[in-house]
């Protein structure tokens, strides 16, 4: 039998164009129906819209996306425990796109009252679905590499956010084109078309991919399996927690749960940073609802068309930072590094939205080219945040944990967006238009002011944190 050929260590593996084209067609599905939303629901009945206020809107909206970023828990739990990654996301895929056809169905519900419920039917099953695949997609890109291939990571996981970025950027363009030119229930139609299309394409890779067996295939007791049953045991006097948990755990087992609890005090200061960006989606586009749309290229660039600049940026932005900045930066390239300078960014982002929202409440009258400015320290504080923290997490994670480590990342999303939306419902009003309070200078001063202090935070842990993967640390 001749001896197979080695798995070339320069090139990525054929099976991962599936997973980025999947990621590519599930993402503009997401942000495409998301793009929409904010004006969806405050929009005029008239028009198809809900009639709803602004900070009902933003409450809305914020708390779908901490469902979304929450069911992540349970996703890492059915892919570690009981399928596997590829039967995750192919499953839980299907409700994905039970939900946008509920939302495209709207206009057949009758009434405010019909589409109310066809609205929360629709973001429940998205954000079941979407969340349930999202601790996945990435870990299981990640297992196509062989160790041989570790070092291409970093440019994979790169390729992969552009990827999002590159469906999304589309997203913003033609959904709000549909909605405007054939109303609501077609836009929301576009994006279940494309979450069909993306799981069609995930399920035709089938024949390539590496499929890593389950935990319980390998036996492999969990992290909370670990951790909670040695918090309750009774332990010999002299015994440290981890020691404990040697006496009825294998080494493996401790090694890969002991793991997770530094990667976690990190990610504790991370739901600050989604708290401002996720207000992209939101209160960004109420603020731009207020500001004159400009015609460009051929398009009519008003609020919700102007959330495609982000993307663009970010698709822009990758490969600069990725193939051109980090090399530069040698060991002030380390992960935790670049998220620290990141966070600082996103302050700045909401000082400079503060700045425009005060010009508005003067009556000025702006055009929407003058939220371009932080639109572009928001992307480059993501880049520094976000693409990174994916890394940080694969990384870092014990081979047993990644998916669980990745569903903790997504729930500090989950987090950032709980926090906004209690803070609209219980913060007092801050202007005399009580339903705008959620759109003030005075509301993004105090995000702004808030972020600034966890970096500073934040700052502090990056500078003590041990890394697992020593060629982290040293930006490589």
């Amino acid at each position: 039998m001749s001896a197979e050929l080695p798995i070339p260590v320069r090139r990525w593996p054929p099976q991962i164009k599936f997973i980025v084209g999947n990621e590519a067609c599930e993402r503009f599905s997401y942000y495409g129906m998301k793009s929409i939303l904010a004006g969806y629901i405050t929009g005029a009945v008239l028009k198809g819209g809900l009639g709803q206020t602004e900070d009902y809107a933003t409450e809305i909206i914020h708390l779908f996306v901490f469902v979304n970023y929450f069911m992540p828990l349970f996703g890492a739990w059915l892919s570690d425990k009981i399928i596997g990654r590829y039967h995750t996301i192919l499953w839980v895929s299907l409700f994905y796109c039970a939900g946008h056809g509920v939302l495209a169905c709207s206009d057949f519900a009758g009434g405010v009252h019909g589409k109310m419920i066809c609205l929360f039917t629709g973001l429940a099953l998205i954000a079941f679905g979407s969340g349930g695949i999202k601790p996945c997609v990435s870990a299981f890109m990640g297992e196509q590499f062989t160790p041989e291939q570790s070092h291409l990571m970093q440019k994979a996981y790169g390729a992969f956010y552009w990827a999002i970025n590159f469906g999304s950027f589309f997203s913003f363009l033609v959904v709000p084109w549909v909605k405007n030119h054939h109303g609501y229930s077609p836009a929301f139609a576009v994006p279940g078309i494309l979450m069909a299309v993306a799981t069609f394409i995930f399920w035709r890779g089938k024949r390539f991919y590496i499929i890593v067996p389950t935990n319980r295939e390998k036996q492999h007791a969990g992290f909370f399996h670990v951790y909670f049953t040695t918090l309750f045991m009774k332990r010999a006097a002299g015994k440290t927690f981890w020691q404990a948990a040697r006496g009825k755990f294998s080494e493996n087992e401790v090694a890969a749960a002991r793991s997770v609890l530094p990667i976690l005090f990190v990610f504790a200061t991370i739901p600050m940073f989604w708290a401002l960006y996720d207000q992209g989606n939101s209160t960004w586009v109420l603020q731009g609802l207020k500001m004159s749309p400009v015609y460009l290229l051929g398009l009519n660039i008003s609020a919700e068309q102007m959330q495609s600049l982000n993307p663009l940026l970010i698709m822009l932005f990758v490969p600069v930072f990725t193939l051109w900045i980090y090399p530069r930066m040698g060991r002030f390239a380390a992960p935790l590094k670049r998220m620290s300078y990141g966070l600082f960014l996103a302050a700045a982002a909401f000082v400079v939205v503060a700045l425009l929202q005060k010009r508005i409440e003067a009556g000025a009258h702006l055009s929407i080219l003058w939220q371009t400015w932080p639109y572009v320290v928001i992307t480059a504080a993501e880049v520094l945040v976000s693409t990174t923290g994916l890394e940080f997490a694969f990384r870092e994670a014990a081979p047993e944990m990644k998916s669980l480590i990745m569903s903790f990342w997504l729930l500090t999303v989950a987090a950032g967006n709980l926090f906004v939306a209690l803070l609209t419902k219980f913060l007092p009003h801050t202007n005399t238009a009580a339903e705008d309070a959620s759109v003030s200078s005075g509301r993004f001063l105090l995000y702004a002011g808030m972020m600034f202090a966890v970096a500073m935070l934040f700052s502090l842990i990056a500078a003590t944190y041990n890394y697992r993967d020593k060629s982290a640390a040293q930006g490589k």
